[in-house]
């Protein structure tokens, strides 16, 4: 186990499937040493994987190369925004920077627009003035150029799916209102609070079921013309509502997208209604906290947010957590404390990925963001008392397993442990498909996971699985050379040291895949 330089107490905290321990130091002069120095760049040792938004404020290369340093892992396209034309330009760019950075990669993520409801245009233009306690129609003639008294929306069906009583928020939550009738077409409210607003702002109707499809002829042309020519290892499937809506993506991808992880985005209670279906469908979640607090009270939001964590947890299957992150970082060079404990507490809590979003697209700092970002979670992630956490995971593991654990996850599990009795530095997972390594990092080793792939797609798939960090070999034929060359790669990197013990995990038959039933303990020479 990583030694944290300290002898402070343990204390229980929300963890990984249920609670974790994390050790803390006991004084200021403790703290002031706690965990050794952080480097200025990426060292390879963090656990916790970065996506990054990209946006005009980190298209360049210079700007990409500096991301990619600080250790962004995973760049994310929103199709929200853009063209073509513009994500492919970004998508050359970060091309160009890798090139300056042989031993880095970065994975690509489609998120997909989805179905937004949005206000209209005005017919003047620029912003309307809205006063509490005035009416305002809301009309699904989308074609109407509104006012202050009269805006139109583009969901058709707005008069069907609301009442007298329901609220709609509008541009994020800063506008409120309240139905007071609804007719054919339009739907009269109450304005609950002053705001002024832009045109085309976003439409959220807190408890309601909106009735359109998250995968409709945008997100297919995005993903069919553009994602899938370009080699995209993710889709972010926006307002996931039910795991058919990702059976049916899959049914789109057909043989051509087979290998491209599917994210389901969490932004509804529709969504929450449903998750384990969802799950179930799904390659790993994301949790859109933004959209979410907009469907339900915010004091639930971080309720819901440790429930999925530990789902996906007990599941194997990665969760992100997303928005407003560091959101003042968009304006600010430094975070707000409030933010950097919402950071902390994401990974305490389990989670696989952080993800920023207008920070970096969009902010004034995107690269401090990026490196404060992997700082605040490399400092998390040494508080964790590993040995503790793996005795729960387990435990919690077992009590959902009757008829016990699969072979493969029996090994993993057993390998997970035999490093800590062993005090290895390393864990080594030769794997066709990625599921040894990602079962591997379901139990959070303290070591890292060094996973070995024939696949392309298979390495990238890893890139946001909590821990592990892959490498493309040329072949699985003759398991001890794939290992030794392997050994030899992780001393270069700084993941293994002369003398140090590494456990390796893998099959009997190198030719049949999934079948994990060896694991041994090497010494690095």
């Amino acid at each position: 186990m990583p030694d944290h330089g300290f002898t402070g107490r343990r204390i229980d905290g929300c963890g990984v499937i249920g609670e974790a321990h994390i050790a803390v130091p006991d004084n200021m002069a403790e703290l002031a040493t706690w965990g050794g120095g952080l480097e200025e760049q990426d060292s390879f040792q963090r656990k916790t994987k970065l996506i990054c938004t990209m946006g005009p404020s980190c298209w360049d290369v210079d700007t990409l190369v500096k991301m990619i340093d600080q250790g962004m892992n995973v760049a994310r396209f929103n199709f929200s925004h853009g063209d073509f034309d513009t994500h492919s330009r970004t998508l050359r760019n970060l091309r160009d920077a890798l090139r300056e950075r042989p031993n880095r990669d970065v994975s690509i993520l489609l998120d997909t627009k989805g179905p937004e409801i949005r206000s209209g245009f005005f017919a003047a233009g620029g912003k309307v003035e809205l006063e509490a306690g005035q009416d305002l129609i809301l009309t699904t003639d989308y074609s109407f150029k509104g006012d202050a008294h009269k805006i139109a929306c583009t969901y058709d069906k707005l008069p069907q799916s609301v009442k007298p009583g329901s609220i709609i928020l509008m541009a994020d939550g800063t506008v409120n209102l309240q139905v007071v009738e609804c007719y054919e077409d339009s739907v009269k409210t109450r304005v609950l609070n002053h705001a002024i607003i832009g045109e085309r702002k976003n439409i959220n109707l807190p408890g309601v079921r909106v009735d359109l499809p998250c995968i409709g002829e945008k997100e297919a042309n995005d993903i069919l013309n553009w994602g899938l020519p370009n080699g995209i290892n993710f889709i972010a499937v926006s307002f996931v509502q039910h795991g058919d809506d990702i059976r049916g993506l899959r049914k789109i991808l057909g043989s051509r997208g087979r290998n491209v992880q599917i994210i389901s985005k969490i932004e509804s209670t529709e969504g929450l209604r449903n998750f384990d279906d969802i799950l179930e469908a799904s390659d790993g979640i994301m949790i859109a906290r933004g959209d979410l607090g907009m469907e339900m009270p915010p004091e639930k939001v971080f309720l819901a947010q440790k429930m999925m964590t530990a789902r996906c947890n007990l599941a194997g299957k990665p969760v992100i957590t997303a928005t407003q992150m560091l959101e003042s970082m968009i304006e600010n060079p430094r975070p707000t404390r409030a933010e950097v404990s919402d950071v902390a507490n994401a990974v305490l809590d389990g989670t696989d990925a952080v993800m920023l979003s207008g920070e970096t697209a969009g902010g004034k700092f995107p690269v401090e963001a990026v490196n404060i970002q992997r700082r605040i979670c490399e400092s998390a992630e040494k508080s964790i008392d590993y040995d503790s956490l793996f005795l729960r995971i387990r435990s919690r593991v077992l009590n959902h397993s009757p008829s016990g654990l699969s072979t493969p996850e029996a090994v993993c599990s057993a390998a997970v442990d035999l490093a800590a009795e062993t005090n290895c530095g390393l864990i080594i997972a030769i794997t066709e498909t990625g599921a040894t390594a990602r079962l591997l990092a379901k139990y959070r080793p303290s070591q890292p996971i060094l996973a070995l792939s024939a696949s392309l797609s298979t390495m990238r798939s890893l890139s946001v699985v909590r821990g592990v960090r892959a490498l493309q070999v040329p072949s699985f034929q003759g398991s001890d050379r794939v290992i030794h060359n392997a050994l030899e790669h992780a001393k270069q990197m700084g993941f293994a040291r002369v003398g140090e013990k590494v456990v390796a995990v893998h099959g009997m038959k190198e030719e049949t895949p999934g079948a994990i039933n060896v694991m041994k303990v090497l010494l690095v020479e």
